[in-house]
């Protein structure tokens, strides 16, 4: 998985499976509340390999626990299913300022972990979303897999570019 970093557009979604024949996609929103991502008309795709397209949201809506949508130029399944895994970005202008205490997750790749402890982990390389909520790729001497919740993201030093984690060094 290639990393994302800070910069004009943020990533807010991925792109799953088509649905249908007609050109829907499925996507997994990272937004909070989920549907906010359906506010944003225009959107960036980004490719695994790093290539953009920039396409308007024709319409969209939740379905299940993702979004439903039909993008500009994406007609019918085959072209659909091309952009299976590409990276949903909204332009970081029209999102509104974090809440305090929160944070984009874009902000935060590239970021020094430490324990608790003192002892550093590594640099947190990219969020990973699973079915139990989303973790925190961290990779340094070993690659640790710290869940994103606040039982365990303890603090978030943006000036030092530090977060402070409770989570052991070594794994038993």
């Amino acid at each position: 998985m290639t990393a994302r970093t800070a910069g004009p557009f943020m990533t807010l979604g991925q792109v799953g499976a088509p649905h249908g024949v007609n050109g829907w996609l499925m996507v997994r929103s990272f937004a909070d509340p989920p549907d906010s991502l359906l506010d944003h008309d225009e959107w960036q795709l980004l490719s695994p390999g790093g290539k953009t397209l920039q396409l308007q949201l024709l319409e969209g809506a939740p379905h299940r626990d993702r979004l439903r949508v039909r993008l500009s130029g994406i007609g019918d399944r085959d072209a659909a299913s091309g952009l299976t895994g590409w990276w949903v970005q909204i332009a970081r202008s029209a999102l509104p300022p974090p809440a305090e205490g929160e944070y984009y997750r874009d902000d935060l790749v590239g970021f020094e972990v430490v324990n608790t402890d003192g002892v550093v982990l590594g640099r947190l390389d990219y969020f990973a979303d699973l079915p139990a909520g989303a973790v925190m790729v961290v990779k340094g001497e070993r690659e640790h897999w710290v869940p994103a919740a606040p039982r365990h993201l303890q603090k978030v030093d943006l000036a030092a570019k530090r977060l402070t984690v409770d989570w052991p060094a070594e794994l038993e």
